[in-house]
């Protein structure tokens, strides 16, 4: 469990030097020094999110291999589960990585922290064949290397920043109703389909809809408790909104991994949540990216990331056949 012990560690160092910052809220962020600071600091949480995310869901992996098959949708499978300490661990590091998202949202943009996330599939892949000792293959590197410099282009052209995070009732009913709305035509068309790559891309794209408006909120209910402590945030219905918003991303998912494969299904969750959650930041919060002949560098870095992921998808589909 040492990886678990590592990455608790990192996130801890980093609390202490966010810590002062964090203390202070955005409303202290008055000077350029103070809003690029907060940023970096927002880039490093929601990395800290995408390695803990990544570790998680490798050591849930490892343990779900443990479980009988007789025991599988059965009471027995939690029984099962919370005496093993991989499971255990991945829990716990799940749950930090979910604390750490919503400081990086609490920090920084929508449009900053949410496509950083996607180094959580390359990351996944490296962390496994860490812990199994065994080589990624050259695949694996290509496809990691190109994510990791695609995502820096993208955003070193981009320069993605905040305008604010006050949202008028009419532009929350807007949200709602068009992103509940196309999760539930994306599930309404995969439901009655066989199994097989329409089925699971249709439920991934639901799933990465859900996962976008999750982080949509989580950064509203975040700036509430940073503006007006945790009785406000408590009280918010953006608090339980994320909440549901999640387990609903949560369950299409499990349908979208069961229902045809992986190579299909991760390139549409990893890349959706992303462009969603882009196209929220900037409808919602007024989050900005640069334009004009920027979009170049951001085009081919959106190209890199895509190709990177559509490789490592298949990597991890390999990897869990060998398995």
């Amino acid at each position: 469990m040492a990886v678990v012990v590592i990455w608790w560690r990192a996130v801890l160092r980093a609390l202490r030097v966010a810590l002062p910052r964090l203390l202070t809220g955005t409303d202290g962020l008055t000077t350029r020094g103070d809003r690029t600071v907060a940023a970096v600091l927002s880039a490093l949480f929601a990395l800290l999110a995408a390695v803990g995310n990544a570790t998680g869901t490798v050591l849930q992996r490892l343990a779900a291999r443990t479980v009988p098959a007789g025991d599988a949708f059965s009471p027995r499978l939690v029984r099962h589960l919370v005496r093993n300490p991989a499971w255990l661990g991945g829990i716990a590091v799940v749950v930090g990585a979910a604390a750490c998202q919503a400081l990086a949202l609490a920090l920084g943009s929508l449009v900053l922290v949410q496509p950083i996330l996607v180094t959580e599939l390359p990351l996944a892949l490296v962390i496994a064949c860490a812990l199994a000792r065994r080589r990624l293959p050259a695949a694996g590197w290509a496809g990691s290397l190109s994510v990791a410099v695609g995502l820096g282009l993208a955003l070193a052209a981009a320069a993605p920043s905040g305008a604010g995070t006050e949202v008028s009732s009419a532009t929350w009913v807007v949200t709602l109703l068009a992103t509940v709305g196309a999760i539930t035509l994306c599930a309404a068309a995969a439901a009655p389909r066989p199994r097989g790559k329409a089925r699971a891309a249709l439920f991934s794209a639901a799933s990465a809809i859900g996962y976008a408006l999750t982080a949509t909120l989580m950064k509203s209910a975040t700036d509430i408790f940073d503006r007006h402590g945790p009785g406000a945030f408590f009280a918010s219905w953006q608090t339980y909104g994320f909440v549901a918003a999640g387990a609903c991303a949560l369950f299409l998912l499990a349908n979208a991994l069961e229902s045809g494969p992986l190579v299909v299904s991760q390139p549409v969750l990893t890349l959706g949540e992303a462009l969603v959650s882009l196209a929220l930041g900037i409808v919602v919060y007024g989050d900005r990216v640069r334009t004009g002949w920027w979009l170049i560098p951001e085009a081919i870095g959106a190209v890199l990331v895509t190709w990177g992921v559509l490789v490592l998808s298949r990597v991890r589909m390999e990897d869990e056949r060998e398995e």
